[in-house]
């Protein structure tokens, strides 16, 4: 209790605490709990950053906590040398709460530390940064941004030189310098304006923008189409009150989409994100708005990126109602149209990857198989795809041709190295304008490539735990797979179980063990004999376990209910149900 409560008393007592948060703790004096909560650890740093909610204390997102990771970033940049710290570090930010502040504060920091910081004056998505960091060659990467949360939240993203999320060996020597830093209350940094002067913070030009559009449009396979017909479709997006709206609306106007219609009530920036309980493309009740305008234009699909838009949601007209693609499946009409499309005319690489997490759907695996493309499989996590496409070109083993997860994340254009809904928006809009000339929706392929590959069906059960209470329920029901794993669900025995944490692959039919070749992850996959599957997460940014479902029989019907018996067993021992 001791630690928690001088901690506290050291934020409250200082002289330049920011009103706003001395007011907060101010008024939590008397709630031991609550103190607590705030105080009772650092805002971890990890692979991911930072992510937590706003406010006062050292378990939020606030300008100190800002400060203090930033001070462990320039420190690692200083351990590097002069190189790298000339070529500085590449800054964005998104529309959340306090984003542009955080933004500048870290810039202030790194610039007070004599590293050159190259900032976005206005919002930008992530994969724009990631872009900028490979564009301008910088050393490093920081969004502001904490994705598709809900809009009490914030977070702080840091890039390597490849523009791709830092690996655990970086994110755990900038984790040591962070430590280092004693007390963020007493960072150091010159005046924003004074840096700015001497050029030691400058802004990100145009070019960067004019330069990815044009990267962009190169990845069209069906441009002339578009020219002829671009017309023949309507398309309705939001951006959720995001960083889509300018990039996406501009990119779909120049390639020769013309009927795009903008959610007016979700187009511009709201860092309250006051249409939706959380700005999540995942969740059908984003769409709400979007239906009714989608209704009044007839709208053939409708996009929506989240606020930082790396993540993209789709939902296409089916008769007089608009139905979702979940993550899986439009990932897998992207790949089948890729490389149907790449055959077609004779671009298709011989030694072309696809490359997904874990958790996504095997359907991908099953398509990429036809058209002799290998698959790769990594952990959950985009920052593992972007390894495999740089360990691609450094080998020259193979070619990257997609990279997808479950949780709508896609990337077809290596030039960004994160998960990109703005590149991803104009793919779709071509993919739904090709099959509409043939007289096809979405839908209409998806039931193709399910009759040809079989009736993939994947769900995810995501359950919020937080505080501290939460966080040891969470470990709990790890604990309870790894230390006691059912042989047999449904009567369908259990074939084998991947305990990422311990790197072992263990085959329970013949008691075998072998190495895992992923990284070590506290994630636990079991695979039954009719290749079903279920996987058991925690999330390494939000506090909340993580449950992946995955069947495939000849027919939907099967499907569907060997998918709510797998679900339904599995959330009872997890004590979920």
């Amino acid at each position: 209790m001791e630690d928690f409560i001088k901690r506290y008393e050291t934020w409250l007592n200082h002289p330049n605490l920011e009103k706003e948060l001395y007011q907060e703790l101010q008024a939590i004096k008397d709630n031991l709990e609550g103190i607590e909560e705030r105080f009772y650890k650092d805002l971890e740093f990890g692979t991911g950053g930072l992510r937590g909610i706003i406010g006062a204390g050292t378990n939020r997102m606030n300008v100190y906590t800002i400060r203090k990771a930033t001070m462990g970033l320039a420190n690692y940049i200083l351990k590097q040398g002069n190189e790298a710290m000339q070529r500085g570090v590449a800054i964005a930010f998104d529309s959340r709460k306090f984003s542009k502040d955080f933004a500048k504060e870290a810039a202030r920091v790194l610039a007070s530390n004599k590293i050159k910081v190259y900032l976005f004056e206005e919002l930008r998505p992530t994969p724009l940064l990631s872009f900028a960091v490979r564009y301008l060659q910088t050393f490093a990467g920081i969004v502001i941004t904490a994705s598709h949360n809900p809009p009490e939240y914030n977070g702080y993203k840091v890039y390597n030189q490849d523009g791709n999320q830092i690996t655990e060996e970086m994110a755990n020597e900038i984790y040591q310098e962070i430590q280092m830093v004693d007390n963020p209350l007493n960072v150091q940094m010159e005046n924003f304006q004074t840096l700015f002067a001497e050029k030691l913070i400058t802004y990100i030009s145009d070019e960067v923008d004019q330069v990815y559009d044009r990267m962009v449009r190169s990845l069209l396979l069906n441009f002339d189409l578009i020219q002829r017909k671009g017309n023949d479709i309507t398309i309705v997006y939001t951006p959720l009150h995001g960083t889509g709206n300018k990039p996406v609306r501009r990119i779909l106007t120049n390639v020769g989409l013309k009927n795009v219609f903008v959610v007016p009530q979700q187009e511009l920036p709201d860092p309250r994100f006051s249409t939706v309980k959380a700005p999540n493309p995942e969740e059908r009740e984003v769409f709400r708005l979007a239906i009714q305008l989608a209704n009044e234009k007839n709208a053939d699909i409708i996009m929506a990126t989240d606020p930082d838009a790396d993540r993209l949601g789709v939902l296409v007209k089916i008769g007089d109602e608009y139905q979702a693609l979940n993550g899986n499946q439009l990932g897998a009409i992207i790949l089948y149209y890729l490389l149907q499309q790449k055959s077609h005319q004779g671009i298709l690489p011989k030694n072309a990857a696809l490359v997904k997490t874990i958790v996504t759907s095997d359907l991908g695996e099953a398509i990429a198989s036809k058209f002799g493309v290998v698959t790769e499989n990594t952990l959950t996590g985009f920052k593992y795809i972007g390894e495999k496409i740089k360990e691609y070109q450094e080998s020259g083993s193979h070619t990257f041709i997609f990279g997808y997860e479950e949780s709508y994340g896609y990337l077809v254009g290596d030039f960004v190295r994160d998960k990109d809904a703005v590149q991803i928006t104009v793919i779709v809009a071509e993919m739904a304008l090709y099959y509409k000339e043939q007289g096809k929706t979405l839908f209409d392929v998806l039931e193709e490539i399910y009759q040809e590959f079989g009736y993939y069906m994947e769900d995810l059960v995501s359950v919020t735990l937080k505080g501290i209470e939460g966080n040891q329920k969470i470990q709990e029901i790890v604990a309870s797979f790894r230390d006691n794993p059912p042989k047999e669900i449904q009567g369908i025995r259990v074939s084998y179980i991947e305990d990422y944490k311990l790197g072992l692959k263990q085959d329970l039919l013949t008691g075998e063990k072998s190495k895992l070749t992923l990284p070590n992850s506290n994630v636990i996959k079991m695979v039954m004999e009719d290749q079903s599957w279920f996987t058991v997460r925690p999330s390494g940014t939000e506090p909340k376990i993580k449950l992946y479902f995955s069947v495939v029989t000849p027919s939907r019907e099967e499907s569907q209910f060997r998918l709510s018996q797998l679900k339904a067993t599995v959330l009872e021992k997890a004590n979920l149900k």
